[in-house]
């Protein structure tokens, strides 16, 4: 599966690990490239449909994570 915004980087090493402080940097970095609402809402809908694995595989499906 491709990446969903490649150009959009979001650096997750460093992170405590917390699933919600996850989503947020991803989040963060959608509003800051002006990425659509409703691709957002699709995103949140997404990444709050699994456990935490199903997380960071929703994020890195989305944003180029480093």
């Amino acid at each position: 599966m491709s990446i969903l915004f490649p150009e959009i980087k979001v650096q997750l090493t460093g992170t405590d690990g917390n699933a919600f402080a996850i989503i947020g940097k991803v989040m963060k970095a959608l509003k800051r490239a002006n990425v659509s609402k409703d691709d957002r809402d699709k995103f949140m809908s997404e990444v709050m449909s699994g456990d935490y694995d199903h997380v960071l595989q929703t994020c890195m499906n989305t944003v180029t994570v480093t």
